[in-house]
């Protein structure tokens, strides 16, 4: 209490019982994938397609995470994170060729990086420019092309705006230039006139290793980087089954990556896992990996099955392309436009072009007990996602959005909630929490994310005496007993007709 010494009026400012519960974001995605550039093992965020392809590159033909990335922003996606995997071909994605100085031939005066690695060939072409002023420094004319592109630079050795360097870096989009530390006087004697290549495959090959998706907790790589990063919701690695259907990893490689993000998953207990099934799996093979091959019980994990068609720009044609990068971003869609409690069902897949199979009522009565949720072509209606389970057998967490709305009610209140730490174990300080998860679950109530015509019905706070003991009270523990009743999906709408005689009237 402050200390009044003369006369006066004071003006006290007092923290108010009730600190509100802000809730926390609900559609972050984890990525996990093969690029041919970019940053390795290191978690890095992104909010848009220009962002990534910044950093990672754009689509190759034989990597999916640039193609999963660009459906999850084209569904509704908002916010990722992406983690760079080495293929084990690195060593060729990024060529290098060095430009000589022209005293010494044998000494190289600068480098140069081509910046898409898997892109065709890139040529570098340098001619000295005509003279300038007497006195002025040499400068030289650099011509890059890769394809049909062609860029053409002029510039000296020497600092400032003029030099070669930093007018490559600054504009190119094909190569980057960077200056080696060789002797002055043969740096000053200019570049030998010439043309390098900077040869690169068109394709990249692949050596998937299971274990470096799935990470190291000690060096935080694979899944493990993700372990730091309390916001992220929802993790996938769409590159697993593709290489998968390019015969580069086992049925026991697939099984044992995605079994890794389950686990990762249950760890962290605030995200799910969106998993996908193998390449061209009709209905009863689906039923045989789901129950037979990985037969997991999770209720962190999804299956999403068939595979969707989209448009692939790498190859110019319509190519069958694992759907969990368009379910994220459907996710986030949902939880944008109707909230978290909703199940992410009977929503349009934006940028699917067709299904890889065309699954019947029948075949969906046997997949969807399973937990495995088609992907459905309608007429009339578009291409649509038609499951919301989760792979769990426990009924309680059978559904999606109950998971993940649990998800987001622990992880909101936990961080609404970190003032308590250290205050006064008390009456007082119980009170103070239950108000403040009471004003935060009316509003979910109000927002038709709890069941119940009232509060009461809906959900229940108990933070008092009786569940704070004297021993709990000791051994520093504050325990808050929270019951919510979640809504659920109408999975099963069920029209009963019947004849009636005409003149009966049937009341309500």
């Amino acid at each position: 209490m402050p200390t009044y010494l003369s006369p006066g009026v004071y003006v006290e400012e007092v923290p108010a019982a009730t600190r509100p519960i802000a809730g926390v974001g609900t559609a972050v995605a984890g990525f996990v994938g093969f690029a041919p550039q970019g940053p390795f093992n290191q978690p890095v965020l992104v909010t848009n397609w220009q962002q990534f392809t910044t950093t990672f590159g754009e689509m190759v033909e034989d990597y999916a995470l640039a193609k999963s990335i660009y459906g999850f922003f084209n569904n509704g996606g908002g916010r990722a994170y992406v983690v760079r995997i080495s293929t084990g071909a690195d060593a060729t994605e990024s060529p290098v060729a060095e430009l000589s100085t022209k005293a010494d031939k044998k000494v190289p005066a600068l480098r140069v990086k081509a910046i898409e690695a898997g892109g065709p060939n890139v040529s570098v072409d340098v001619k000295a420019a005509p003279a300038g002023d007497e006195g002025s420094e040499p400068s030289y004319t650099v011509t890059i092309k890769a394809g049909n592109e062609t860029e053409t630079f002029t510039g000296t050795l020497g600092k400032g705006k003029s030099n070669l360097a930093t007018q490559v870096n600054t504009k190119s989009t094909l190569v980057k230039i960077e200056a080696i530390d060789a002797p002055a006087e043969l740096v000053a004697s200019g570049l030998n006139e010439g043309t390098v290549v900077l040869a690169t495959p068109a394709n990249l090959p692949v050596n998937v290793e299971a274990s470096a998706l799935i990470g190291d907790s000690a060096k935080r790589t694979g899944f493990s980087g993700f372990e730091t990063l309390e916001e992220i919701t929802m993790i996938l690695a769409p590159d697993v089954v593709v290489a998968h259907a390019k015969g580069l990893i086992s049925i026991d490689d697939v099984k044992a990556i995605q079994t890794g993000m389950i686990t990762h998953c249950e760890l962290m207990g605030n995200r799910m896992a969106i998993l996908d099934l193998p390449a061209g799996l009709n209905a009863q093979e689906a039923a045989d990996w789901r129950m037979n091959v990985t037969n997991f019980d999770s209720k962190f994990a999804v299956d999403y099955w068939p595979w969707i068609n989209v448009f692939d720009s790498t190859v110019g044609k319509n190519i069958a392309f694992p759907p969990s990068g368009h379910m994220a971003g459907v996710w986030s869609r949902n939880d944008d436009t109707r909230g978290v409690f909703k199940a992410p069902a009977n929503e349009i897949v934006l940028g699917a072009v067709g299904v890889d199979y065309a699954v019947t009522r029948g075949e969906m009565d046997m997949l969807n007990p399973m937990g495995v949720n088609s992907i459905k072509s309608f007429p009339g209606r578009g291409i649509r996602v038609w499951g919301a389970r989760t792979l769990s057998s426990d009924a309680e967490w059978r559904y999606v959005n109950v998971r993940r709305y649990f998800n987001y009610l622990e992880e909101s209140i936990l961080q609404g909630t970190q003032w308590c730490v250290f205050e006064p174990n008390d009456e007082r300080l119980w009170g103070r929490i239950r108000r403040t998860i009471n004003a935060f679950l009316v509003n979910e109530w109000r927002s038709g994310a709890l069941f119940g015509t009232s509060p009461n019905e809906a959900f229940f706070v108990k933070c008092d005496g009786e569940n704070n003991t004297a021993e709990s009270i000791d051994l520093g523990m504050v325990i808050v007993e929270i019951g919510v009743a979640p809504v659920k999906p109408a999975e099963f709408v069920i029209f009963r007709l019947s004849q009636f005689s005409g003149g009966t009237s049937i009341s309500d």
